[in-house]
């Protein structure tokens, strides 16, 4: 193998596991010491640059970051990354001073935002400091988006999404509100410098099925129904409720039902329980509300008697699996039916454009998704980008900021005529950890220590007020506990070969036998053989060092590293050094 150039700044941003599974890139590690150091201003900054959001996504995140937190190979349970942000959030100071100054002066471009969600708002954020007008259209009367009508109160405050939108908008965003835009050329004749689309995907599936049409008055569109709910226009349900689907939203519709009068609330989903598309945590949540969850059962009609919906059949299925795919099979036994007052249908969304007309130069796929460069969220149309679930489907919160954040370098560059392909380098830096022979800036010990639960309300109280909060957050001792948790993945363990002796002091103390001194001669596959233990996971890459005096390279298993230092430690020449890597995505108007 080559070895590892570690001169690139996405080598080591690999490395760093939750953070390279951010769509936001948020520096993690470094915001979760500065919450164990109680200084929650300077971490919500931190998040605030990146992600944009952190009070609202330290709530309702999908939590990419997770899953790949390295203290889950220790452990079962990863450290609690998301919540921890949510306490940035909850005991941040005044940050108004901290925001990015805005020019006296506008650079005289003008720029159309539809859509007031995140995608929308985070190009309205990373723009208005390079001194573009922004003017903002929604149909809804405040900002937000779907995160205010389909994300519902009691997972995630008023007070707590006003206060993240309201410090963007009062950067000097021109809103129009109850503005709904019904034509793109209209728009683009008023002489805007470019047009960024983030409207999302507005449009909820439907159930074509036998009665469904006599069934009308008591089947409700998920999404439809949640903003009815948010916007007060929905203060009750029947008592026996179904709901269809497996993903966040039926989580979030069958947790409303039974806010506002469902007793027997159902959710009744196509898919085995482990393969619904609800986050883990959306799940048991629902469950912990006595909320019961049928999987396998299949939709086959809606139950009609003398003009009213009085339930729904469906037919029972097992998934069965042939290279790879998968085919729902009827089990052959008799038909289930449920009986019910209401069924919420929350089955999936499609993006919907009516006002984009077909001649404007946006060019449209054959699911009429807009083709859109997956690099720059440009569309055919040179002066139109689209972002969020308005771009490639729908996705989630963090998502749709790493897309605004794209589409604002991209409408930056546009509009200073310079090439868009040309994107601004990722900022990164390492820096010695290194106090003294044994001494280090960072906490290295490497512990067994289970995930602390996030405390919440009483079940009586949350079912009782669907705008009761659930979750009440980690207090600040319990943050204190759970940021201890982090294994500091971003402190690097870096390797100079022109220090190295070869004796093996950094073999003999290695935990996890992550190191290795062999001939590097043979390609990667053989190689991960040969290391003290094999390297199986090769999604995690080794770090291959240059031939050293013995002709043997050392070879690091980047997968099984816990970076605790041990090496740099017990290394008597400082070849091994441990290094903090921040890394950072650059916005528009940095680094160009």
């Amino acid at each position: 193998m080559k070895p590892t150039d570690v001169n690139d700044p996405e080598y080591y941003h690999k490395v760093v596991d939750c953070q390279y599974a951010c769509p936001a890139h948020t520096p993690v590690p470094e915001y979760i010491r500065l919450i164990a150091a109680r200084r929650y201003t300077d971490a919500y900054m931190l998040n605030w640059e990146s992600n944009v959001f952190p009070g609202v996504l330290g709530r309702t995140c999908d939590r990419p970051c997770e899953p790949a937190c390295r203290r889950s190979r220790i452990e079962q349970q990863p450290v609690a990354i998301c919540r921890l942000k949510r306490v940035a959030a909850d005991h941040k100071g005044d940050i108004s001073e901290r925001l990015p100054p805005l020019p006296n002066k506008k650079n005289g471009k003008r720029i159309a935002l539809v859509g007031a969600g995140p995608a929308s708002l985070t190009v309205a954020r990373d723009l208005l400091p390079l001194g573009y007008s922004i003017d903002l259209f929604d149909e809804q009367a405040a900002g937000g988006g779907f995160m205010r009508s389909q994300i519902p109160a009691f997972r995630l405050p008023e007070e707590v999404l006003n206060e993240e939108v309201d410090i963007i908008l009062d950067m000097g965003v021109v809103t129009h509100f109850k503005h709904y835009v019904s034509s793109l050329k209209t728009l683009l004749d008023d002489d805007y410098d470019a047009v960024f689309v983030g409207s999302g995907a507005p449009l909820g599936r439907d159930l074509d099925i036998s009665g469904r049409a006599e069934a009308a008055a008591n089947v409700h569109i998920g999404i439809n129904w949640l903003a009815s709910v948010a916007f007060g226009h929905v203060e009750s349900i029947g008592s026996r409720v179904l709901v269809l689907g497996g993903g966040n939203t039926a989580m979030d519709c069958c947790r409303t039902a039974r806010r506002l009068g469902g007793d027997d609330v159902r959710v009744v989903v196509r898919s085995p329980f482990e393969e619904m598309k609800a986050s883990p945590w959306e799940k048991e949540d629902a469950q912990r509300e006595h909320i019961p969850i049928y999987d396998n059962h299949v939709p086959r009609a809606f139950l009609v008697e003398k003009g009213r919906l009085v339930g729904m059949r469906f037919d029972k299925v097992k998934a069965v699996y042939e290279d790879g795919k998968r085919e729902l099979i009827s089990t052959g036994e008799p038909p289930v039916d449920m009986a019910c007052d209401d069924v919420l249908v929350a089955i999936g969304q499609l993006n919907a454009f009516p006002w984009i007309e077909r001649d404007s130069g946006v060019e449209f796929d054959h699911w009429q998704l807009p083709v859109v460069d997956a690099q720059t969220f440009q569309s055919s149309h040179p002066k139109v980008f689209f972002g969020g679930d308005a771009a490639f489907g729908p996705e989630n919160v963090i998502t749709a900021v790493a897309h605004g954040h794209q589409a604002a370098i991209s409408i930056d560059l546009f509009c200073r005529g310079e090439d868009l392909s040309h994107r601004p380098p990722p900022g990164s830096n390492l820096v010695s950890q290194k106090m003294g022979i044994h001494e280090w800036s960072y906490d290295s010990r490497v512990e067994d220590d289970a995930r602390y639960p996030v405390p919440q309300a009483e079940l009586a109280e949350t079912l009782g007020d669907r705008r009761l909060e659930v979750e009440l957050g980690f207090d600040a001792a319990t943050a204190f506990h759970e940021a201890q948790r982090c294994l500091n993945c971003d402190v690097q363990t870096v390797f100079t070969e022109n220090l190295c002796i070869e004796c093996d002091a950094c073999i003999d103390i290695c935990p996890t036998d992550c190191l290795s001194f062999v001939v590097n001669d043979v390609e990667e596959s053989e190689l991960r053989q040969r290391l003290r233990l094999s390297a199986n996971n090769t999604e995690q890459d080794l770090y291959v060092s240059q031939e050293l005096r013995t002709g043997r390279a050392m070879i690091k298993d980047e997968n099984v590293c816990l970076h605790c230092g041990l090496c740099a430690e017990r290394c008597p020449t400082a070849a091994w050094d441990m290094q903090q890597f921040f890394y950072h995505v650059t916005k528009a108007g940095q680094g160009v």
